[in-house]
């Protein structure tokens, strides 16, 4: 009760922010889910975290819609017909996005945009079109106000989609995110240049290894939320995480860690991501009762869980440091984290999991990016800001070693020179390098701009400049940004050149 009166009389909070917390407040009250003692325990521990899940599972974490569906048939219970013409087209995504939930109450997927909105240019000027685009986009970035929300753009080149990058850089909003699919044999050149000059004034797109990962799933993929690879007309049921520096902490040694500690983490983990969706399938009515569900937008059929891991890095110096070796550093700590990546892997592989066809009955691993109140923990399979390679091709190689077992979403950001914007063509020659190594997603940001990754989603330091003051701030993800900006040292990470 002190907890939701603090709530309440909160001055930091908008008054949607605090119906959000509430709302969480009031689910968290609840006790629905059977979950073993030596579970909870290692929960207390915080070796594995349900990352702000709720105790009573009531949607899916994240739902990606078959928007491609949706503009064809439209929708009964929003009394909305197929679109005829750009306007009509712009304002049902808008009626529609409204009644998207997710784990944030808030659509975390928009749809492959250009693809969505080529087919409605004809007949409109560039300028025209870029007018309806700004207030479309300035729409989401003041409505969705959570970063934790993608938007799609390529692989192909669309007008489309340039227009949507020129609007991007001159609005400069933190909503949505956008990831642009690049494949070489696809995508080209003057496109794929166009989103990193981008990239250098807003931090967006990032970018996606669209020829590695389309074949995940069997149906189309969407990147949603931070980089997350998941089905479309499907998602995540859940996300839940293990925090491989507390499990390591846990541990006596190297032996126990992998014979005893780590095993149990994963076996507790796989069984409390089980409950949930058992529950949110069989007891919480949320596909008996859906719209999305009864208009064919999604389909139980295509969700997956999400078996996060965090700290790799950490994990894998707090096992090695009374040898003084570290991750991306010595061959001796990487064979190691190699090793836990590889253990982990199978285990989730072999898994079953339950309602998850899609999948073939099993997880899917994914990096997980960190939470606020982490200190120490760096974000999945990433190397500690400050502690990167002086190199960047040597940066990329060992990224590339760490992200081939992670099918549902895992990256890395690099903070750039402000004279990479004289040079893109120099940066598609890094993202074509990165890519051929086995990179799945890289995102860039310029040195000085206002807009930071933290994670992986956008955050004004003008507006956690803001929150620091203590005033209120449109977008909850500054809560969280602000925090982890500064736990992270992320002001530290090394600034590439081109």
């Amino acid at each position: 009760m002190t907890d939701i009166l603090e709530i309440v009389r909160s001055q930091k909070l908008t008054y949607e922010q605090k119906v959000f917390s509430l709302a969480h407040a009031a689910e968290d009250i609840l006790d629905v889910l059977h979950v073993p003692e030596k579970t909870k325990n290692y929960f207390e521990q915080n070796a594995i975290d349900n990352l702000f899940e709720g105790n009573a599972p009531y949607r899916p974490r994240y739902i990606l819609l078959d928007y491609d569906k949706f503009i064809k048939q439209g929708s009964k219970f929003l009394q909305l017909d197929p679109p005829k013409d750009l306007e009509e087209l712009l304002n049902s995504l808008m009626i529609l996005y409204r009644h998207v939930p997710s784990i944030t109450s808030f659509p975390v997927y928009l749809g492959n945009l250009d693809k969505m909105i080529e087919p409605f240019l004809e007949g409109y000027s560039d300028e025209d079109i870029k007018k309806k685009l700004k207030l479309f986009l300035n729409y989401l970035d003041r409505t969705i106000t959570d970063s934790f929300c993608h938007a799609n753009l390529g692989p192909e080149d669309s007008r489309a989609g340039r227009l949507i990058l020129e609007v991007e850089k001159e609005l400069q909003n933190a909503v949505p995110n956008f990831t642009f699919k690049y494949d070489p044999e696809v995508t080209s050149d003057e496109i794929a240049e166009l989103a990193l000059y981008t990239s250098m004034f807003c931090a967006n797109p990032a970018i996606c290894n669209h020829n590695l990962v389309k074949d995940t799933y069997s149906s189309d993929y969407g990147i949603a939320s931070c980089y997350n690879i998941l089905p479309i007309g499907g998602g995540a049921y859940t996300l839940s995480r293990l925090v491989l520096p507390k499990v390591a902490q846990l541990s006596k040694d190297i032996d126990d860690f992998f014979n005893t500690i780590l095993p149990e983490c994963l076996q507790a983990m796989g069984d409390y991501m089980n409950e949930r969706v058992r529950f949110l399938v069989e007891e919480s009515g949320f596909f008996e009762s859906s719209f999305l569900v009864k208009e064919g937008l999604i389909h139980k059929d295509r969700f997956i869980g999400m078996f996060g891991i965090v700290g790799l890095a950490d994990c894998t110096n707090i096992l090695l440091r009374e040898k003084g070796k570290r991750y991306g550093h010595d061959g001796e700590a990487d064979d190691l984290a190699d090793k836990i990546m590889n253990t982990i892997s199978e285990f989730v592989t072999s898994f079953p999991a339950e309602y998850s066809p899609i999948s073939n009955g099993h997880f899917m691993l994914h990096a997980q990016v960190g939470m606020d109140y982490d200190k120490g923990v760096t974000a999945g399979v990433r190397i500690p800001v400050g502690d990167e390679p002086e190199n960047m091709s040597d940066h990329l190689r060992h990224s590339a070693r760490f992200h081939k077992l992670i099918p549902t979403g895992c990256s890395d950001i690099f903070a750039i020179e402000t004279t990479a914007r004289n040079n893109p063509s120099a940066m598609l020659d890094i993202v074509k390098g990165a890519f051929s190594l086995g990179v799945k997603y890289i995102s860039f940001y310029e040195e000085n701009g206002d807009l930071v990754r933290i994670t992986g989603y956008l955050v004004k330091k003008s507006e956690m400049e803001k929150f620091r003051n203590d005033e209120a701030v449109l977008q909850n993800t500054t809560h969280l940004g602000a925090p982890n900006y500064e736990n992270n040292n992320l002001k530290n990470r090394k600034v590439r050149g081109v």
